[in-house]
């Protein structure tokens, strides 16, 4: 039966992501009391219009999460399956199918972002022009890269399941599954804060 229990071990990786995650949440948080102090400090702050892809980019985010669950389920049940059955190997079902759907939904979302900060210049919005603009490339850009990361790590348990050479990489999904739920959750603080604050 414990070989059915969906929930990843606890495992160094794990523990580093949330390390990770302390401290990403304390850089977002010190930003968002700067961007504060900032606008409340000088008459030059002017409020930005946030491009409307941000918000269909919030939905490829979400649903990339959902799809990370559905591979992360279906591959804890193929790994007891395998279990059972004695057998090993290279996995390349559906529950990767869905993890290389996450991928791709991570990777559309950095693209729309890029689309949203190419509509900003082409408004005269750029890094320089006023406080406000600065903030949201700042905010978006940071996440941007975080996110790459986790797309990376994504990568990183594709090619450990496609070689299967050292077993499950139980660990290594359960730790790149809370990176990118994380990088979910930040998102959603950090469309609220620029819809509120710019």
């Amino acid at each position: 039966m414990d070989t059915l229990k969906l929930s990843p071990p606890s495992s160094p990786a794990r523990t580093g992501v949330w390390v990770g995650i302390a401290t990403i949440t304390l850089s977002f948080a010190a930003y968002t009391s700067a961007m504060v102090v900032r606008q409340g400090s000088g008459a030059d702050w002017q409020h930005v219009a946030l491009p409307r892809i941000l918000y269909f980019n919030t939905l490829l985010l979400l649903a990339s999460s959902a799809t990370l669950e559905a591979g992360r389920r279906r591959l804890e049940v193929d790994w007891a399956l395998e279990a059972l059955e004695g057998r090993a190997g290279a996995f390349s079902g559906p529950g990767v199918a869905w993890l290389s759907a996450t991928m791709a939904l991570g990777l559309l979302f950095i693209a729309g972002q890029v689309i949203a900060w190419r509509g900003l210049a082409a408004r005269g919005l750029f890094l320089a022009t006023n406080p406000a603009s600065d903030f949201f490339y700042v905010f978006t850009a940071l996440h941007g890269l975080h996110l790459l990361g986790g797309v990376t790590a994504l990568g990183y348990v594709l090619a450990r399941l496609r070689a299967a050479s050292a077993g499950p990489p139980r660990a290594a999904l359960g730790a790149a599954s809370l990176y990118w739920h994380f990088m979910d959750v930040l998102w959603l603080y950090l469309l609220l804060v620029l819809a509120t604050r710019l």
